[in-house]
Order: C-alpha cells, then structure tokens, then sequence
C-alpha cells in the first residue's frame, strides 16, 4: 500500500554544474553539511554551498551556491570522494589512486616528510565511521587492491596515510563496507563478514559480480545492507545473521540507502522506497538516469548524470496522519513505534499517545471494539472523548471540551452510525463494558462523568448493573441522573440515589410509592421486605418511627423487624419501653417484640416478662371462647406453658389472679403453684383434677431441675404419697396403685428404698415392686463400690502428695536402733515415725499421747510430716 514518504528535491542543476559542456557527466559526490563536492568524468572536482529554504506552505527547496571548481591534473574520472572534516581534508580516488585534497582549497595535500599521502593500485576504498581508534585526529581507511586478492587497513593524517593491518581474502573483492573491526565484502562469487583484528570469517550467501554490480552499504552499528540474488535486499549483522526480512527490490538496483524506517532503492528508472518494519514497497518515483544514490548523516542525495537532488522526507508526523487518513491502521503504529529511536522521548510519548488515540476511534467506527478497547487503554485516553460522541451521557455541568485537532471524523454517534440502530446499540453496549472496566482507574477529576454516563446507559439498557452501581461508592451527579430515572421508571434505583446522597426520607416516599402501586417499577417484586430491612439499618430514628406505622399496617409480623432485627450498634438507640408503647395498636407485633425481649436478648426485666405471659394467656383464653381443640390452641398454650416454666421473673400472684375462674388451665395454674413452692397444691391439681400422672411426673423433674438431689428425691416422695393417699381414698380404684408402681419402677434411682418400703402398703407384693427393688439394690451397691474406690483413690492421692512433700525435702531421715526418740527417749524398732519441725524423728505412739494429754500441741501434730 503507497504512502508519500519523501519527495524529490532538485540541489544542483545541470546549468550550474557544467554550463553549456555537454559531455561532462558527474560520477561521484560528497556531503559533509551544507558542502556538497561533486566529482566529474572531465578529472574536476566542483564545490558547492546548499542551503534549505522551507517556504511559508512548509515546503522544503535548495539553493546552491558554487565555490569553487578543481582540475586534478589527471586524465582519468574521479571514481570517489569521502569527507574527513576533523582533518579538513577530501579523499579522492582517481585512476587507481587514493590521495588528500584541502576541503576549502581543494589544493593536493604534499606528503609529508618521510610519509606518503598516497596509495596506488586501489580499485575502491570506505572510511570506518564506527573507528576503533580513539584518536579524534585520524580517519580509518579500508582500501581493496586491484593486484592482490587483500584488504589494507590504513590510519589517514592530514598529510600522510598509514598502512597499519593487511588481511589476505579468499576472493578477489569487489566492494567492502567496514564497522568497528568488521568488513563486510562483496568477493567474485559472494558475500563474507571477516574480522580484520582476529582475522575470522563467516560467508553469508553467494552472489555473482560479473552479473550485476554488487551492493555493500553499512545501515548501522555492525549491520550491513546488501544486494542478494533474487532482487533481493538481504539484512546482515557482524555474526552473519539477519535479524530483519529481506527486502524485494528491484533486479537492476544500482544503489541503496537507509532513512529509517525506509529502505531506498535506485535502478535505471525509479526511485523505491520499503519500508523496514514491514518489508512493503510504500512509493516510487521516477528518476532516468539515475546512476548515485548515497546518505550523508541522514540525508539522502542522488545524481544523474546531469544534475544533484536531494530524496527529502516527509514529516513523520504528516505520514502517520496520511495512513491514518486511509485507515491503515496498523501501519502507522507500526511506523511510530519504529521511528521511536529517531525521536526525542518526551515527543516520541505525546505524538504516540495520540496516534494509539486515532486509531482508536478509527477501530471503533468499524465496530472493531476489542482492538478499540486496546487502543484507548495504551494511549491513555481521556474517557469523555469517547462519551461526549454519545449524545446527552455527559453531565450538564461538564466542562469537557473536545480535543484540537480532533481525535476522530464523528460529530456523535448518530453521524457514525447513519441510522443504523443495530449499530447504535453495540456502540453502547461497548461504552457501557469499557466504562465498567476503566471507572476504578478513572481520576477524581473525571469521576463525575464517567458514572453519571454510566448510570444512564444502565438505565437506557435496563442493564442488570445499575442497582450495583448506586449501591456502591460512586459520583453520579443528582441533578442529572434524577430526570433520567424519572424518564425510564426507574424509581428503586432512583431511591437508592436519593439514599447514596444522604436524602433518606426521599428514598423511603419513592419506595413507598412504588410498594403502595402509585408509581410502577418492576425492579424489586419484594420491594416491601427491603423498606423493612431499611428501616432495621436505619439510624435516623425520626425516619423509624416516622414509616414504621406504614410497614406495620400491610404485615405487622414482618414489619416488627424493624425493631427486633436492628444491628447491634443501632440496636441501643431505641427503647424498648418506647418501641412497647408504639405497639399497643398492633397486638401481633407487640407480642413478637416482647418475644424478641425475652426468648432471644434474654432481657431480665419483670414488666417485660409479666408483659409477654399476659399476652400469651389473653390469646389462649380468647381461643378457649372460640374453640378448645384446635391446633392453634394448643400451640398457643404449649408457648404459654414454655414461658410459665423456663421464666422465673413474672408475676407469679398475677397471672393465678387471671386464671382463677379458668377451669380450662388447670396445668398452667400447677405451673405457677411450683414456682411458689406450693408443690402440694400443683400436684393436687394434677393428680386430682387433672389425673394426668405423665405431667405429674413432668412436674417433679422441671421443679427439681435446678435443685439438689435430695429436693428432687422430697418431690418424688410427696408424689409417691399422694398416689398412695389416693388409692386409700379410692378403694377399689387401681388406676392410682398403677401409677404409683409405674413411679417406682420409672424413677426408682431417686427414691429412698427405706422410707418407700414404710410406706408401702403390706399387701403389696414383691414381685410387683421387683423392678424398683432390684434398681435400689443396684444403685446401693454402686454407692457403696463408688465410695470405696473414692477413699482409695483419696488414700493414694494423700500417699502420693506426703511422697512429693519429701521429695521436696531433698534430706532424708535416719532412723536406727542406736538413736531415740526426743520425747520417751527409747530407741527406735520399726521405721513408723513422726518428724517434729527441724527433722526431728519421734516415735508415732509418744506423739499421740502429748496430743491427747495437752490439746494446745495438736498444732504440733499437723505440723509434722508422717513416714
């Protein structure tokens, strides 16, 4: 694909250089600056002086200037020139000879003495412009000889050239380039890179020079250029490598130069221009004639026969924007990125962010959104270029402004799509992802236009991310996104704005209208539960009371979450008595509160619980007046029953006071009777009235719970003894004989064997009572092994501990018949001794009797230590 990268400037013209002689052609030229030496078929050498004009459109022109012309005495064309401008000095070579001009005077330089300034028998020479000799007063010199098959190092002077290496060539060479200590050599049949300091070689490809001309061109630093079979343009590196694809020229190139990033080429008729990076002919311009093609420090100047240009580039600016323009645009990054070495780095930054920025736009008016996505990210674009293409996303207050010159061709999103719909709608669905992936990278300064687009493109798309975005941290501005959720009834979302700015009471309206049906918006069908959870986080207790009475009116069981499910740090804010008092209306939440109270925080308040068993017992007693075998009803005492028993902080004498003429809740009232103590009257109840032996049972075992064993062991006796009084009363009636068995032989391990055998009656027989009988026996003879092992246990706890004592000790006591005890002073038979405070051994027997003869010394005894 073409591009305009350099255009062909006219330096010298043909009038200037050789007037009216028709037969004078121009065989070689030099550049050093502005100096432009041109060496001719006719043995002249012309001086000349270019100077740049730019004109006031930017154009670039060249006025030549002549200085001064030169006859070199000599008959034969001047094949060569190279400047050595440290030295003031022009090489020349010219029928076979190589010799030094004066730059100004382009006078020969004389030999100096005891030196020559000459070489003979050259066909053609280069000077090393990488030199591996630091003396900033000397040129480095490879000459190739037309007798020998030899390259010659020389060190050229300002009056005198010195030979200082000689390296022998397989070949004879043709044309050679040189870097550092590497040649690079066209030989007879091919290509070589020889190391003229360590004398190694590494042949690169073969290559006829009788054919075509061969083509050696130093491009860089140890990288040569040269001309391969095929039309070939073949890259290669000091190690004979090629780190770069070969350009595909011309057959008949004769000439070639590097201005990167370009690859230029001269045969007979054009001019071709590659580009390197990726290897493609970019332009060709007509040239006839054309016969040298040389770059001078950058700047690139060919001749005819005739006449001198000057190949200048273009801006590189002006490229990009001209491949950017055809929307070639991987080329033009690919061109920036390249000619990265060639540009200062603050330039080089700027000018590629904007080039990653244009093709951005340009990917994205193709719809080519990945490789958009990529393009803004690396070119760090400032996101509301992008937004400000979609109409209305900014925010009223925005100060943005697009930048100059434009990044893009697009007036909006509308102009880019041309009607397009389908094409409307990807680009938003793309604005939508980006923003989302950018909006945590976006700076404060932005903040505000990146969410508050990105909330109406969720809103406009109905998209799902909408709520999570008012639900976090964000900067949507209120002034514009309230009319937009308006225009797409999006009322929750609306509320959760309100909210995120601190207005809550606007929230709530907004939420309630849409709960009560006067504003439709399907966002949330369980929109009523998250008021109530709100109102349970919310810490603005004027709000609490002031929409509490709302939720309590459509679900007073759900709504009283409000109080009951409050976060721990808000919880403490409301008083219960407060939160009491507002229920009174809505029976059901009070109870579920006072429930909360004292079933869940456990609060120890009496009012509370006496509060809740009055609740528990209205309801029971108003579902005794409707009906007294109903599943509610008895889950309605079995609550009431729960509280009576596990609450020891009611009313007690109150609630017996309500139930007094309630027949119905005979169990209840035994229930409050044990919380007095009042155990006779409880299981009277029960075991008279009610004949329920099972809750008489119950009873015992709840009344003891928290009580010793031998409280529960009096319970089971009093039992036992109105079972028995029972049976007397009612002779002939066994249903309370049977109980009282069943007692015995259910709990036996509680009773007293003993006092139950007395109170049995005689008539009962043992083998009635076998299973009481045998537990008793059992559980007798467990407490009796128990205790033995207990003093056993105790006994070798006490042996072990006086062993620790004397182990502490560290002294032993010595006890024999040759020593006596301290207080009969008799000897010692048997090792059963006390120690007296000092370590002193008395016999057990003496200090038995000092402590029955005198009481005040048994504070000696417990003092001693037994062995």
């Amino acid at each position: 694909m073409s591009v305009k990268a350099f255009e062909l400037v006219p330096a010298v013209e043909r009038d200037l250089l050789m007037g009216d002689k028709a037969r004078i052609n121009i065989e070689c030229i030099e550049c050093c600056g502005k100096h432009l030496y041109v060496g001719t078929n006719d043995c002249f050498i012309h001086h000349f002086l270019l100077d740049e004009i730019n004109s006031s459109k930017g154009k670039l022109s060249y006025s030549a200037q002549k200085l001064l012309h030169k006859y070199l005495g000599l008959k034969k064309p001047v094949a060569e020139l190279r400047a050595a401008s440290a030295l003031e000095r022009l090489i020349v070579l010219c029928d076979g000879i190589v010799f030094l001009i004066d730059m100004v005077t382009l006078e020969t330089v004389p030999s100096a003495a005891g030196g020559g300034a000459k070489i003979r028998g050259v066909t053609a020479f280069c000077v090393n412009e990488n030199p591996v000799n630091g003396d900033p007063f000397c040129v480095e010199m490879c000459v190739l000889s037309s007798k020998r098959r030899t390259v010659q190092i020389y060190m050229v002077y300002e009056d005198r050239v010195q030979l200082v290496k000689e390296v022998t060539t397989p070949e004879q060479p043709c044309a050679v380039s040189l870097d550092g200590y590497f040649l690079c050599l066209a030989l007879t049949t091919q290509y070589m890179i020889l190391n003229y300091n360590t004398g190694a070689s590494q042949d690169l490809f073969p290559y006829n020079s009788e054919e075509r001309r061969p083509i050696v061109k130093r491009i860089g630093r140890e990288e040569f250029l040269l001309a391969a079979p095929g039309g070939l343009g073949m890259f290669a590196n000091a190690e004979g490598a090629s780190q770069r694809a070969p350009v595909n020229w011309s057959e008949q190139v004769i000439g070639a130069a590097v201005c990167f990033p370009y690859v230029v080429a001269l045969d007979e008729n054009f001019i071709t221009i590659h580009s390197m990076l990726d290897q493609q002919l970019k332009q060709t311009l007509s040239f006839r004639d054309g016969h040298i093609l040389q770059d001078f420090e950058g700047k690139v100047v060919l001749a005819s026969t005739k006449a001198v240009y000057v190949l200048v580039p273009l801006p590189l600016e002006r490229q990009i924007q001209d491949l950017l323009t055809s929307h070639r645009v991987e080329e033009a990054l690919a061109l920036t990125e390249g000619a990265q070495q060639n540009i200062p780095k603050d330039r080089f930054q700027i000018l590629h962010k904007r080039i990653l920025q244009q093709a951005g736009f340009i990917q994205f008016g193709k719809l080519q959104f990945l490789e958009a996505k990529e393009h803004f990210r690396k070119g760090q674009l400032d996101v509301r270029e992008l937004i400000s293409l979609y109409p209305l996303l900014l925010p009223s207050s925005s100060s943005f402004t697009r930048c100059h010159p434009p990044l893009h061709e697009f007036a909006d999103l509308n102009h880019l799509a041309q009607g397009d719909q389908e094409k409307v709608l990807r680009c938003k669905a793309f604005l939508i992802s980006y923003l989302g992936e950018i909006r945590s990278a976006v700076v404060n300064g932005c903040r505000e236009d990146v969410d508050t687009a990105l909330l109406k493109l969720y809103a406009e798309q109905n998209h799902c991310s909408l709520l999570e975005l008012l639900s976090s941290d964000n900067s949507c501005l209120m002034v514009d996104c309230v009319p937009w959720l308006e225009k797409y009834h999006k009322y929750f979302a609306l509320g959760l704005l309100y909210h995120y700015n601190g207005h809550d009471s606007t929230a709530l309206q907004m939420w309630i209208r849409v709960a009560d049906g006067d504003l439709q918006d399907p966002t949330r069908s369980d929109l009523y539960e998250y008021i109530v959870d709100f109102l349970c986080s919310c810490t603005n207790l004027d709000l609490v009371w002031q929409y509490a009475d709302w939720a309590l009116q459509k679900d007073p069981t759900r709504a009283v979450h409000i109080f009951t499910k409050r976060p721990d740090k808000n919880r403490q804010t409301v008083n219960p008595d407060d939160v009491i008092s507002y229920l009174e209306r809505h029976n059901e939440a009070l109870l579920l509160y006072l429930e909360h109270l004292v079933l869940n925080r456990r609060v120890q308040e009496e009012r509370f619980h006496t509060q809740l068993a009055t609740l528990y017992l209205e309801r029971v007693m108003s579902l005794l007046t409707v009906s007294s075998s109903s599943d509610e009803l008895r889950r309605a005492r079995e609550k009431l029953q729960a509280l009576l028993r596990e609450s020891d902080l009611y009313s007690v004498h109150f609630l017996l006071g309500e139930m007094e003429n309630c027949q119905e809740l005979l169990l209840e009232r035994a229930t409050l009777h044990g919380k007095l103590e009042e155990n006779e009257k409880a299981l009277h109840i029960l075991v008279h009235k009610l004949k329920d032996f099972k809750s008489a049972e119950a009873f015992c075992l709840w009344a003891s719970a928290c009580r010793d064993s031998g409280y529960r062991q009096q319970l089971f006796h009093l039992l036992l003894k109105v079972y028995l009084d029972s049976s007397g009363v009612a002779a002939g009636n066994g249903e309370f004989e049977v109980a009282a068995v069943d007692l015995l032989n259910q709990h036996g391990e509680v009773f007293d064997a003993v006092q139950v055998l007395r109170m049995l009656p005689d008539g009962w027989s043992l083998q009635l009572l076998r299973p009481f009988l045998g537990r008793a026996i059992r559980a007798s003879m467990h407490a009796y092994h128990t205790s033995e092992i207990a003093v056993g246990l105790a006994h070798s706890e006490n042996a072990q501990l006086l062993h620790d004592r004397l182990k502490v000790r560290r002294k032993p006591i010595f006890v024999s018949e040759k020593k006596g005890c301290h207080l009969c002073h008799n000897t010692f038979s048997e090792p059963d001794v006390v120690i007296l405070p000092g370590g002193v051994p008395v016999h057990a027997h003496c200090v038995a009797q000092k402590i029955r003869d005198s009481p005040t010394k048994r504070q000696l005894a417990n003092n001693s230590n037994h062995t």
